[in-house]
């Protein structure tokens, strides 16, 4: 696998004030990767913001982004409150938005504490890595579909099947897999948010199609993340290992709609995520 520092995939110029210029890793690519964009745009609030932590974001994702050319991220400082910030970032395109990211920050507060229990699960060790799981599915990936995905600086290891039972029938709507930043990063914590918020975008989609004995990359499956939505937690150091738990309560209307919950290695729950996204089923002509 090709490996990648992620700091250098998603570093941001500043054009202005409150204007920045980012780019994509793979302009061979059929479209840019959905956690991409997160990523650089949640970096472009986080550089308009001093001394607050992102504690929650929610964003749409309105066309396919052309990873041949730059983006262009505009912050609306929206709001500088005693305690909240709130910033709006619009990622634009050939002159037309691409995506939308609104982004709360707030100053550290201690409070009231409960979490959910980390489910009982196998460790990382010994799993199948991304490259691994690929060679199994391989044939049934295109060129293009391919590159991203060994692109991407993530280390992740699936505990459940990635491929569909091979009588068709359905599998349980929730999957669970390890992963973690392959490489150093700075002890920043913007930057273990960034890098988890461009990775909470692996694999999330494909539970819902998980109980209609289908994948991501199915040729009759017309797929794409319609809107994504994550809280932090708790501060943590996102090169150790965390379980991404993921399941779908449903599915209609051509959409499905996936929820995850993100647990550092010691069974502290650290992000939570939510999902819907397009799976439109196209049978064979």
């Amino acid at each position: 696998m090709t490996e990648i520092d992620l700091r250098e995939t998603l570093k941001l110029e500043q054009l202005e004030v409150n204007l920045f210029r980012g780019f994509s890793p793979a302009p061979d690519a059929g479209r840019i990767y959905g956690g991409q964009v997160i990523a650089q745009s949640l970096l472009a609030a986080y550089a308009t913001v001093e001394g607050r932590v992102c504690h929650s974001l929610h964003c749409y994702f309105i066309r396919p982004g052309d990873p041949k050319i730059p983006i262009i991220f505009e912050v609306d400082r929206s709001r500088d409150g005693h305690s909240f910030t709130t910033r709006r970032v619009i990622a634009v395109q050939h002159g037309r938005q691409i995506f939308n990211l609104a982004a709360s920050f707030q100053t550290p507060e201690t409070g009231f504490e409960h979490q959910a229990e980390m489910p009982q699960t196998v460790g990382p060790e010994g799993l199948p890595d991304l490259a691994e799981a690929l060679g199994r599915v391989g044939p049934h990936l295109s060129e293009e579909q391919q590159r991203p995905i060994y692109l991407r600086p993530v280390d992740i290891r699936f505990i459940d099947t990635t491929e569909p039972n091979p009588d068709g029938a359905p599998l349980e709507p929730m999957q669970r897999a390890w992963f973690r930043i392959a490489h150093a990063l700075p002890d920043e914590l913007l930057w273990h948010q960034v890098t988890m918020a461009y990775a909470s975008d692996m694999g999330l989609l494909s539970t819902s199609l998980r109980p209609h004995g289908s994948m991501w990359n199915a040729p009759q499956i017309q797929g794409a993340s319609l809107d994504h939505a994550m809280w932090f937690h708790r501060p943590t150091d996102f090169t150790q290992w965390h379980l991404y738990v993921m399941d779908s309560p449903s599915a209609s209307g051509a959409r499905g709609l996936n929820r995850g919950t993100i647990f550092r290695h010691d069974g502290t729950l650290v992000a939570s995520t939510a999902q819907e996204g397009l799976i439109r089923y196209r049978p064979p002509k």
